[in-house]
């Protein structure tokens, strides 16, 4: 590295979905192991109601979740949006100029759930030429709808579970028909909101008296519900990584435990004895096989890129298997599967955050290629 200048990575976490503190912890696992010979890091937080912080002013936003980031250069301001595409800059509000000297080389989004993984971070970074880490704008939009996500799944000759969705507006007209569908799905059933991550407003429903409550709940986090048939037996997840040739990780498993019946947001973050993950899974090679295979083609079938979890439900006797959805920026928490199967793969913390970012690189040069205009030919 002598002689070679930094990069300069933009950590962007925070954000104004209802997982902002999970990505507040992410943030805090990929600053604290990103290699600092390699790379400068710009903090860049989004709090709540959407004001971009940069540095000192993002460092205040990890609080108490961050103590050891106190080591880094604190010389913040606040931040508007972006552009400044030549220079790839943030701009201070104030007068125009860019807040980061020297710009940034590329950008990590840790940003979970809604206006952070659903593409519409992506698409601005697009706008300003900005290099980041991550699927693009159609491949964000797409792992964040589940529904859109398992038509295409299902076109792709993927196995989904059965499930209807449900929109607002059609349940409010004709909840009895809501009641019906999910009758013929089989009880249990699992009630979700359509674009939200974390298990947020997720149900186990056991019969018709509880659905009305769990849609109700479901919507007051989406316009769309989904309503899935049951497969409870396993839980599987296998991490991916790369572009154009994907390579998917050992297969891990999510062991629920005490009262709790499926991976709720309660069991992943409250209660600290509520999961424990074995990796690899005690799985059977031919199974750990056909997992692997299907999370690569899911992630090709959906236009992703550079990461994504693919999470799985599978009978006990692994008779059926089905692609649950996935994750196109999973957490970097203490706890999460993403790095953690790498790590078992064989890839330690600080070299996946180095695959990563030059995955990201690599793509943007060969987006860059690209011609956007026709000039004819005289």
């Amino acid at each position: 590295m002598a002689g070679r200048r930094k990069l300069r990575v933009g950590v962007l976490f925070g954000g104004r979905s209802g997982e902002h503190e999970i990505s507040l912890r992410s943030a805090l696992t990929v600053i604290s192991a990103i290699d600092r010979a390699r790379y400068d890091v710009v903090p860049i937080g989004i709090s709540r109601d959407g004001r971009w912080y940069l540095e000192t002013d993002a460092l205040k936003m990890l609080g108490a979740a961050a103590p050891r980031l106190a080591a880094l250069k604190r010389t913040g301001i606040a931040v508007s949006l972006l552009p400044y595409p030549d220079h790839r800059a943030l701009v201070a509000p104030a007068n125009g100029r860019a807040a980061v000297r020297g710009g940034l080389d590329v950008i990590f989004p840790v940003l979970h759930g809604t206006f952070g993984e659903d593409g519409t971070v992506q698409g601005l970074l697009d706008l300003a030429g900005i290099p980041y880490v991550g699927a693009g704008v159609l491949g964000s939009a797409i792992g964040m709808d589940k529904d859109v996500q398992k038509r295409l799944l299902r076109e792709a000759g993927l196995p989904v579970v059965r499930y209807m969705a449900i929109t607002d507006a059609d349940y409010r007209d004709d909840p009895a028909a809501a009641r019906r569908q999910a009758a013929r799905l089989g009880w249990p059933v699992f009630v979700k909101p359509n674009a939200l991550g974390s298990s947020i407003g997720v149900t186990r429903v056991t019969g018709p008296r509880g659905l009305a409550r769990a849609i109700e709940e479901a919507l007051r986090y989406d316009r769309k519900v989904l309503v899935e048939a049951a497969c409870e037996g396993r839980e599987l997840e296998c991490a991916v990584l790369g572009n154009q040739r994907p390579a998917a990780s050992v297969v891990g498993e999510i062991v629920v435990r005490g009262a709790h019946r499926f991976y709720s947001y309660e069991s992943k973050y409250v209660d600290e004895h509520g999961a424990a993950i074995e990796i690899p899974a005690r799985l059977p090679a031919r199974a750990a096989n056909r997992i692997r295979a299907l999370a690569i083609r899911a992630f090709t079938a959906l236009e992703l890129r550079g990461m994504a979890r693919v999470d799985f439900l599978a009978k006990p006797d692994l008779r059926e298997i089905y692609v649950s959805e996935v994750n196109t920026i999973p957490g970097f928490t203490a706890i999460s599967m993403y790095p953690k199967l790498w790590e078992a793969s064989g890839l330690p913390l600080k070299g996946l955050l180095d695959r990563l970012i030059a995955l990201a690189l690599e793509d943007h040069r060969a987006r860059s290629r690209l011609k956007f205009t026709y000039q004819p030919r005289l």
